[in-house]
């Protein structure tokens, strides 16, 4: 297993030696033009606002079940479903108005979600003792890395570098302790549907105006991130709910 870990946590340091050497990435600022930009009951961008409730509700279900059981990894869970309920306030309070300063509440919860599930993750498979031991610091990277980004754009030299492999790492290091690792409560497959269905949410943000043009202007891709990713965290709520010690 050492080795194992060695070879999860080179790659991981790859991905950041590798992001150290680009230069800063400030801010796009065409991001926050979103194609979607109907109201609906006096709430502007209704899509991309409304679609928030799937984090709510995945955030709250999940909650829910881990206050039904314990066991060594709730901590990195808990932190995750809190940081997925929030991120749907966060979200919705970003999508009214959507500029850098709003963005902040939008993505400070996420690196809550990125950290709990990576702690989590290495709670199971490395060490319950080694997961909450790491819980805080990661948090704390994650909080930091927004604050970086964010305090750089009010001065106009923002660098998105730490908070992409805050993101990215940290789902890189959670496929990696998945394939390399074994589990303690046997199948994973619900893990890698929560995967996949973060990787289609992205997929979906990316072609946010493609999807709106394709669907006859009925949604847009953005707003099916929001659907997507929601449903992915509720992927891993139900192998919470079905999990028992193997």
């Amino acid at each position: 297993m050492r080795r194992r870990v060695v070879v999860l946590l080179g790659l991981v340091g790859a991905v950041a030696a590798v992001m150290a050497c680009l230069p800063a990435i400030p801010q796009d600022q065409d991001y926050h033009r979103f194609v979607d930009r109907r109201a609906w009951m006096g709430v502007p961008n209704a899509g991309d606002v409304l679609s928030n409730v799937a984090f709510v509700i995945a955030g709250v279900w999940g909650s829910l079940a881990c206050a039904r059981r314990s066991f060594p990894e709730r901590a990195g869970y808990v932190v995750l479903f809190l940081g997925v309920a929030l991120t749907g306030a966060g979200s919705a309070y970003y999508h009214l108005a959507p500029d850098d300063e709003r963005l902040v509440w939008d993505r400070l919860p996420m690196t809550l979600g990125f950290m709990g599930l990576l702690a989590a993750t290495i709670a199971e498979r490395v060490g319950a003792r080694w997961g909450l031991r790491l819980l805080a610091p990661l948090v704390i990277l994650g909080i930091w890395s927004v604050l970086h980004w964010i305090a750089g754009e009010r001065v106009g030299s923002g660098d998105l570098r730490p908070y992409i492999v805050v993101q990215f790492g940290s789902l890189l290091g959670i496929a990696g302790l998945l394939a390399l690792l074994p589990g303690k409560y046997g199948d994973t497959r619900l893990l890698w549907a929560g995967l996949g269905g973060y990787a289609l949410a992205k997929l979906c943000e990316s072609l946010d105006g493609p999807i709106f043009v394709m669907s006859g202007e009925l949604v847009s891709g953005h707003t099916l991130k929001h659907l997507c990713a929601g449903a992915a965290v509720g992927s891993i709520v139900r192998r919470i709910a079905r999990m028992r010690a193997g």
